[in-house]
């Protein structure tokens, strides 16, 4: 009977590929979640008593004395991305 040679695992191409497939993964999670951002509002009496988006909206609509960027997001709860003020009258 022939004796069969026990063959040693060997790191290939698909395994580097692989590791470096999983690290991309991981670098990119790393980064994506890193702190917004985006600008805090400013601390003065207006943004202090705007308490809903149509406050905001006031000035920040399509007509408003500051409309939004162009693609800024539709979102409906303005205080989720931009920090309120001091003394903020919202809750």
């Amino acid at each position: 009977m022939g004796e069969k040679q026990e063959k040693s695992w060997r790191p290939g191409i698909r395994d580097a590929i692989f590791l470096g497939v999983v690290a991309a993964v991981v670098l990119a999670l790393v980064l994506g979640s890193s702190e917004r951002t985006t600008k805090a509002t400013p601390d003065d009496e207006a943004h202090r008593q705007a308490t809903s988006r149509a406050a905001c909206m006031r000035c920040h609509g399509k007509q408003g004395v500051r409309p939004q960027p162009a693609g800024h997001t539709r979102a409906e709860q303005c205080f989720q991305c931009h920090a309120q003020p001091e003394g903020w009258a919202g809750g």
